[in-house]
């Protein structure tokens, strides 16, 4: 790829996934490969998107998983009140 090319990839990289018709957003270095090959009409193996993206200043990057339901304030009060009283307890603690 040139470098208006590699342009014009960052460019469709950050409308994102969806906006090339995926139903989840986070880009795969196959889905990379495809919309290459799609607007470019070149072919790259999806193990060498990485070095692409690498050149690009890209890096890989994972989604955090997290429940719906977590509750911030409850973790950061246990945070604070429990987990001091927990690790002091394994400190001492020695099998029978």
């Amino acid at each position: 790829m040139d470098a208006a090319q590699r342009k014009r990839l960052v460019g469709l990289l950050f409308k994102g996934a969806t906006a090339h018709g995926w139903r989840t957003d986070p880009w795969t270095t196959a889905r990379i490969a495809e919309l290459i090959r799609h607007k470019f009409s070149i072919e790259y193996h999806r193990d060498h998107i990485g070095r692409l993206l690498h050149n690009l200043g890209w890096s890989v990057q994972k989604p955090e998983r997290r429940a719906l339901e977590r509750d911030e304030e409850a973790i950061a009060r246990w945070k604070q009140k429990d987990w001091p009283r927990i690790r002091k307890t394994l400190r001492g603690w020695a099998p029978t």
